[in-house]
């Protein structure tokens, strides 16, 4: 993927409006990634650079490049309010006219049910795992029983009266 990746970002290069770029999760970058979700490697990420959103298309070039061609344009933000519908213009008015203050305040709140979601997330997988195990070691500890049991013998007979 790295070759076409960095075709792509030749590609854009001189853009005024889209930015195709690579960061290194493991050095300075680490800030960067961690602060968007970033958990595996190679992650592609897109949209305003406040609010990156989760790319789930081809990893070829060809696919890559069509996704960039329709989506790395001026969207609907606080920049470009004529691009944006009126819905979404009046949150952005509403958000604006909050006190610096109160819109930390907001951020932290929904930044904080994201981290909930998160860590409910993390625990039942966690539980989920615990009880995979359990179960592992019933069925092995009930395979067991049944082989101990004769099984195998049974099998023994069978085949040799099977060839007599």
């Amino acid at each position: 993927m790295k070759p076409d990746w960095d075709k792509l970002m030749t590609e854009f290069a001189d853009s005024k409006t889209a930015l195709v770029a690579d960061v290194d999760c493991t050095a300075a970058g680490k800030p960067l990634c961690d602060s968007n979700g970033v958990r595996g490697f190679p992650t592609i990420k897109y949209g305003d650079p406040n609010a990156l959103e989760d790319y789930q298309g081809g990893r070829d070039f060809k696919s890559l490049q069509t996704f960039a061609k329709e989506n790395l344009k001026p969207i609907c933000s606080p920049a470009n309010l004529d691009l944006c519908e009126a819905d979404a213009k009046a949150e952005i008015e509403k958000f604006s006219a909050m006190s610096q203050d109160d819109l930390k305040a907001a951020i932290s709140e929904k930044e904080a049910e994201q981290e909930a979601a998160e860590k409910n997330f993390k625990d039942e997988v966690s539980k989920l795992q615990k009880k995979y195990e359990s179960l592992m070691e019933e069925k092995d500890a009930a395979i067991k029983a049944v082989k101990d049991s004769g099984l195998g013998l049974m099998k023994s007979v069978q085949a040799h009266l099977a060839k007599a």
